[in-house]
């Protein structure tokens, strides 16, 4: 009987991974956000999550599975973490169009969100719009996939983009002054761009972050909406 837990992604917003093999389709139903991160390291993902069943179909959609002795002798396994690799491995992703033009969008909003948070206008240092931002990437017509990893996708988006806007990748450094009674949620934030930090003798706390230079009015925006006697600085290169 297949398992179905509060933690594995709805069956309303999972799809189809399927692969054929010896004139049988074995399919399995997956979150498709997850995807990436599970070919990549699929000890890393936790399977309950990512699979709305923890079970194979032949054809999910009418519900027929195939026997143990199907599996076995297919798979080798009844480990779905396993059966799920080599269906990725060797199979494809069943995406609807309306699934696929969501997922898409939502790709390229992250890619535009990410360029724009990291790069400036080396004239205005300032972060171009993200109109702009769009628009460029759609006269560059890059394609956008929405398997491919963030990361990957925004470093080829920005290659397409360079001939088209100008972008400058720099990053600043900044010094942050709080209340100590702001510590726990100012500090969980700049966390990850932080050099260094230390208490000071009226209770404050205080750190040095650096991070791209694109990013610099959001953060301290963040900031002071946590701590609004929050000071900053902006320290030399």
């Amino acid at each position: 009987m297949a398992q179905v837990s509060d933690d594995m992604v709805s069956l309303d917003d999972a799809v189809l991974a399927r692969m054929e093999k010896g004139g049988k389709r074995y399919e399995v139903l997956v979150d498709p956000s997850m995807v990436e991160a599970f070919k990549e390291a699929p000890e890393a993902v936790d399977i309950n999550d990512f699979l709305a069943m923890d079970e194979v179909f032949h054809d999910a959609r009418g519900g027929e599975r195939p026997t143990e002795e199907a599996i076995e002798k297919t798979f080798g396994t009844q480990d779905i973490v396993v059966i799920t690799t080599t269906i990725l491995e060797r199979g494809s992703i069943q995406l609807t169009t309306a699934q696929r033009k969501q997922m898409v969008e939502n790709m390229r909003q992250q890619i535009i969100h990410q360029i724009h948070s990291q790069a400036v206008d080396p004239k205005t240092k300032s972060p171009h719009p993200k109109t702009r931002i769009e628009l460029a990437l759609e006269e560059s017509r890059y394609s956008v996939d929405p398997f491919k990893r963030l990361e990957e996708q925004v470093k080829d988006a920005i290659a397409k983009l360079k001939p088209l806007i100008p972008l400058s990748f720099e990053s600043v450094r900044l010094a942050f002054k709080v209340p100590g009674s702001a510590y726990g949620s100012v500090s969980q934030l700049l966390r990850s761009y932080q050099q260094k930090e230390g208490w000071l003798e009226d209770g404050s706390w205080a750190c040095v972050v650096e991070c791209p230079a694109g990013m610099k009015g959001e953060l301290i925006g963040q900031v002071m909406r946590r701590s609004s006697d929050a000071e900053v600085k902006e320290l030399g290169s």
